[in-house]
């Protein structure tokens, strides 16, 4: 058993070690700066920057988490202070069907349905056009993705505060909204923290149905109703093209390596993060 469990956790050391000898090659002819600093793509001359695709990422994750957050925090704390026995009776399998939808089927659904409506009703009232990919597009589709995922998460931390306590509180005057804010929410806290990591990580790699309605193009978006490219669409849209090109190849599993250390990163600061937390 110790052997398997090391092993597990040997898997994430072999492929950080597989993405960088993959993406080794590029960084002969170009430095690590250049390459994250750099707007330009080009791989026809053999010029590779990453800056638009990682801001593309940052500005998909960070409306998704905007949007997901407050709604599944809100819809946690209804389902397990609030609801009724016949209320969570039809909202849990709903919420199982939303989560084992397809990616494919969210991106159908953003193409349909978010793109028209971004480019006809709500982007006339602030900029001249918008073709309706944009980053908000992407961000929307992937709120209602990770959406399943906090939800479930938080009514299962909320589940975990004692009752007691919530009786104690309520027995000393305070009311039912007092006792969730004090008492639940800040007590959970710390797996709150934790379940909002884990739905970054997820939206972070996130590929088929973001690519189907963020636009893909290769700029820095400036604006919500910017288009933009995220490194994961940037990955599955090149990957069968890049034994045409020299450097192709390094330059696609460098993009993969991006991903790999700034979702390790990210949870090794989260564990920092809820190790103070659990302390304080």
């Amino acid at each position: 058993m110790f052997l398997l469990t090391g092993a597990s956790l040997l898997l994430v050391l072999i492929m950080g070690i597989g993405l960088y000898m993959k993406s080794a090659p590029i960084f002969e002819d170009h430095s690590l700066w250049e390459l994250l600093s750099a707007s330009e793509w080009k791989p026809f001359k053999n010029r590779f920057g990453f800056y638009p695709f990682i801001m593309g990422t940052v500005w998909v994750t960070g409306i998704a988490l905007v949007l997901a957050l407050p709604l599944s925090l809100l819809t946690a704390v209804f389902l397990t202070e609030y609801s009724r026995a016949w209320v969570k009776r039809w909202f849990y399998p709903a919420l199982d069907i939303l989560a084992a939808l397809p990616s494919v089927i969210y991106g159908v659904w953003g193409s349909l349905l978010i793109v028209p409506w971004i480019s006809e009703w709500l982007a006339p009232h602030f900029v001249e056009f918008s073709s309706g990919y944009t980053v908000l597009a992407g961000g929307i589709v992937l709120s209602v993705m990770i959406l399943p995922l906090l939800v479930s998460l938080f009514v299962e931390i909320f589940s975990t505060v004692p009752q007691e306590l919530r009786d104690a509180s309520q027995a000393l005057g305070a009311t039912r909204w007092q006792t969730t804010k004090k008492v639940v929410i800040r007590r959970s806290l710390p797996g709150i923290f934790a379940a909002v990591v884990l739905a970054v990580s997820r939206a972070l790699g996130e590929t088929i149905a973001v690519l189907m309605v963020c636009g893909n193009l290769s700029q820095v978006p400036h604006s919500v109703f910017d288009a933009c490219y995220p490194i994961p669409a940037l990955i599955a849209n090149n990957y069968g093209e890049m034994l045409s090109l020299p450097l192709y190849e390094a330059a696609l599993m460098f993009a993969a390596m991006i991903l790999f250390v700034v979702v390790l990163l990210f949870n090794l600061l989260s564990r920092i993060i809820l190790y103070r937390l659990k302390k304080s």
